[in-house]
Formats: structure tokens, C-alpha cells, sequence
């Protein structure tokens, strides 16, 4: 009996036809040599390794290689010779306090950059630690701070709903809570045109950890959902000095050196 291939990988493989192989070029935006290049499994093993030696961890990739070797297109341990001979890097850009862009490259040629949270790879902080700082304590940071009087907008209320989810741990959003608080009051600012009239993110996040129905300490992987959120829905993909996601990050940054 044939085992079913996981939902993303079969639509790859749907996409492209099993008689040639992904190649770069229909996966990445790149050009020239590398772009004619099969996506192969001792590439995605190389970045891999990077990704693990800078961050601490890998990115959920490799899924075009994985593709390839399945249908028999490349071998298992196969490596591009632009791999090879230049090989793959990774680095970082520190933009901010909370943020850093990441820059995966094959030889000379960008093939992934994103934001991730500026906090130190280290051991998460204990959910039960009483000294350590808590989600809602890290939302009521960001109302205190000059972020406070900023109007509610949607890069908020995605930042904020996916704060609640962390502590609440599930992917349920809470009629009532403080995430569907922050979405009326973005709401209510996208039809306001007095700039005192708005809902300010103080008036949704003061007593934040009163309000939740559940509570943990920050974590470096809270802090990376966070931010990872707020940028989503900024067009200039950095954090709100002093807001939801740059509060995380400080917190988690302070829970990991206790």
C-alpha cells in the first residue's frame, strides 16, 4: 500500500511534473546559472546547517529537494556544484532592538530573507517561575511605554491576538479577550478621524494581564510569534518601538538571563 505524501509536498509535486526536477528558478527568485539548478537535498542539508549555527535552529524548508529525490530526479546525499564550490551562507542584520533581517544566499544569489526577533538563543524561560516576567506583564509594558498613545491598527491586534494565543496555548481566538478588544478598537480608529477620539493601545493592553483568562512566563519562541505577526502587517516589516512585539522580546530577553 502506497503511503500519502503530506498535504504541501503533494501539491508541490502536483505543481511541477514528476519528469523534471524543481529547480531553483521555479522556486526562488533568482537568475542565471543557479536558476536552472535542481533544488537537491545535499543543498538543503548545507543550509540547514547554517540556519542551525547562526539561530539555533532550522526553518521549515527543503520541501522542493525532498520532491525531487522522492520522484528519483536527483540522489540522496546529491550537491549542486554552485553549492559546492561557493557554498551557502547565512547573516544577519541587526534593524532594531527587536528585530534582525536574515539573509540566506547560494553562492553570490539571495534565495530567502526574513525578520525574526532579536532575542538570544538561550533556554526558555520557566512557564511556572514566579521572577519571571509574564505575557499579559510584557502587554501592560507596551500600554505604560511611549508606544501607549499610539492608535490601535491591525499590525497591533495581529500582535496582540497571537500574544493570547501563546499564553493561552491554543489557536482559538477568545470572544471577549483582549484580542478581540484591540480588533473593535482598530476598528472603530479605521472610522474615526479625530485623533483624540481613537482607541489607544493603553486604553486595550492597561491591566492586559488582569484581563486574560491565561498567563505564562515570555519565551524566546512567544516573543519570535509576536513580532513575526506585527510585521506581517507593517509595510515597513520593523516593530513599533516600545510596543507588543518589542515589549516581548525585552521580556524574553530578561527571562532568559534570570
Amino acid at each position: 500500500m502506497s503511503q500519502q505524501q503530506p498535504p504541501r509536498r503533494q501539491a508541490l509535486a502536483e505543481q511541477f511534473p514528476q519528469q523534471q526536477p524543481i529547480k531553483y528558478g521555479d522556486v526562488f527568485d533568482v537568475s542565471g546559472e543557479l536558476a536552472s539548478k535542481p533544488v537537491t537535498p545535499g543543498d538543503a542539508a548545507s543550509m540547514q546547517a547554517a540556519e542551525n549555527s547562526l539561530l539555533g535552529q532550522t526553518q521549515k524548508s527543503g520541501t522542493a529537494a525532498a520532491v525531487n529525490e522522492k520522484a528519483g530526479l536527483v540522489r540522496h546525499r546529491a550537491l549542486t556544484d554552485i553549492t559546492r564550490d561557493q557554498g551557502v551562507t547565512i547573516s544577519e542584520m541587526i534593524v532594531d532592538d527587536a528585530n534582525r533581517i536574515i539573509t540566506e544566499s547560494v553562492g553570490d544569489q539571495v534565495v530567502a530573507q526574513y525578520a525574526k526577533p532579536n532575542v538570544a538563543t538561550g533556554t526558555p524561560g520557566n512557564v511556572l517561575d514566579p521572577d519571571s516576567i509574564t505575557i499579559g506583564e510584557a502587554l501592560e509594558v507596551s500600554a505604560l511605554s511611549a508606544a501607549g498613545d499610539k492608535a490601535v491598527d491591525q499590525s497591533d491586534v495581529a500582535a496582540i491576538y497571537a500574544a493570547e494565543m501563546r499564553a493561552t496555548g491554543t489557536n482559538e481566538i477568545k470572544p471577549g479577550g483582549i484580542g478581540a478588544t484591540a480588533q473593535s478598537a482598530a476598528t472603530h480608529n479605521e472610522r474615526t478621524l479625530f485623533l483624540g477620539a481613537k482607541t489607544t493601545i493603553s486604553d486595550v493592553l492597561a491591566d492586559a494581564s488582569t484581563k486574560m483568562c491565561d498567563d505564562k512566563a515570555v519565551t524566546r519562541e512567544d516573543a519570535e510569534d509576536v513580532i513575526s505577526a506585527e510585521i506581517r502587517n507593517k509595510p515597513d516589516m520593523r516593530t513599533t518601538p516600545g510596543g507588543v512585539g518589542a515589549s516581548m522580546a525585552a521580556a524574553a530577553r530578561i527571562n532568559q538571563n534570570n
